[in-house]
């Protein structure tokens, strides 16, 4: 029939405004029940290191996403270090299908551990308290919000009616502020999040809730000790102080390798800009007698370092490492009495998603709608669980988006704007519906 095409197209697009429309409206009638959720998420002081109330906040995130209708299992990461019986190690997953089809799959995954609150907070930092139209306390923003945010989208679209083909699954995880090893590797590793079964993921950190995050630079952890030979303090002719020739070494990183550093600029679209820059920083310096101990008159005979060297896609590992092997060598050699010991403590490679896959092509879509502007495309200047996603699950489309001002990670009076929160909860929802609906 004449015009027949037109005519649909335009049916669908009234259609898909009327689906749009309730599952927003459902999001704003939640909007209660989740900042009641993360304030009991918050309660919860899941603080790493130790690794405190794991358990309780894997079993309070498994009641909600149970009370919602999903399938809940409980991921102790066995086999690993850090998962002892006084700091057990629980992750947990809910699967919600709405229909006969498994696929496609999409997984919203969020961390519950969250950085010691340190000090000088005017407020308690697991009380919840809200003022001024805020949220305040440790992981309000990194990120215990976007867990809030995922949950509470999804569910706005049980309650509004509209069908959704696949499946959600939704997953809480632990340790990511210390590598994510017993959290989302550990569910990489054993098959919860691998590319045979996973179709997307979003990874809810904080993301101003205006832009979409597609991957992180590279990172290398690692360890030098020097060391040299004890002797009488009174008689340091008669050693090798170890502190001596860590010295050097830090100053011929800070003077020869650092503005070497400076001039390698990534075309990854790194925010904040000055991050674009390969870079290295010293994390900790040890040697010597302890500090606050009975001192004796001693030459340091062990002293070292530990680095952070943060590297770029367009830089090698080989040629990372290869630069501080080569280094120490020339001290040594300029110094030939003394040794060195050089230990990896970690590699994480670059990653980053493909700007045209569908799941941002969504989640910029999803955003546009509520925020009226198109999204900027980011990338992270240090690591989140994105890495164990790509390179252990092999899993491509992977993003993170969420509540949450990033500057506020970690930081005294945390807090996430919640007009933020149910912002951020309507992205994810309408994302939903436009990947499985």
């Amino acid at each position: 029939m004449e015009g027949g095409q037109p005519l649909m197209a335009a049916l669908n697009r009234r259609f898909d405004r009327v689906l749009r429309d309730q599952v927003l409206q459902a999001v704003d009638a939640l909007r209660e029940e989740m900042v009641a959720f993360l304030q009991g998420l918050i309660r919860i002081p899941t603080i790493n290191p130790p690794g405190d109330e794991y358990r309780a906040a894997a079993e309070f995130i498994g009641r909600q996403l149970r009370q919602f209708e999903y399938d809940v299992e409980y991921i102790a990461a066995d086999g690993r270090p850090e998962h002892t019986p006084r700091h057990p190690r629980i992750n947990v997953i809910g699967r919600f299908q709405d229909a006969a089809a498994a696929r496609p799959v999409l997984h919203f995954n969020g961390h519950f551990d969250v950085v010691p609150p340190g000090a000088a907070w005017t407020v308690d930092p697991f009380a919840g308290l809200i003022q001024d139209g805020k949220l305040y306390g440790r992981g309000a923003a990194d990120q215990k919000a976007g867990i809030a945010a995922s949950i509470f989208a999804v569910e706005a679209i049980r309650r509004s009616g509209v069908k959704l083909r696949g499946t959600v699954e939704q997953s809480g995880t632990v340790d990511e502020e210390s590598g994510g090893f017993a959290g989302v590797a550990y569910l990489a590793e054993h098959g919860y999040l691998q590319a045979d079964k996973t179709d997307f993921v979003i990874i809810t950190e904080p993301t101003y809730v205006d832009r979409i995050c597609i991957g992180h630079r590279g990172v290398y952890w690692f360890k030098v000790i020097q060391h040299g030979r004890i002797a009488h303090g009174s008689m340091p002719h008669l050693g090798i102080n170890a502190a001596d020739t860590l010295g050097e070494l830090i100053y011929a990183i800070n003077h020869s390798l650092k503005p070497l550093l400076a001039q390698r600029e990534t075309e990854m679209p790194v925010e904040p800009a000055a991050s674009r820059f390969a870079s290295i920083n010293i994390n900790s310096v040890f040697g010597g007698q302890p500090e606050d101990g009975t001192h004796t008159p001693c030459v340091i005979d062990r002293a070292g370092a530990i680095f952070d060297r943060r590297f770029l896609p367009e830089e090698s590992f080989d040629q990372v490492r290869s630069e501080i092997c080569d280094l120490l060598e020339s001290l040594r050699q300029l110094n030939p009495d003394s040794r060195y010991d050089l230990e990896d403590l970690m590699v994480v490679h670059p990653t980053q998603t493909d700007p045209a896959s569908k799941l941002i092509a969504a989640v910029s879509d999803s955003i546009e709608t509520i925020l009226g502007s198109k999204p900027p495309l980011t990338a992270s200047p240090g690591t989140y669980d994105h890495k164990h996603v790509s390179r252990i699950g092999h899993i491509r489309d992977c993003i993170a988006y969420g509540p949450g001002i990033v500057d506020l990670a970690h930081q005294p009076d945390e807090y996430v704007v919640l007009e933020d929160l149910v912002r951020a909860a309507k992205v994810m929802a309408l994302t939903t519906v436009r990947l499985l609906a």
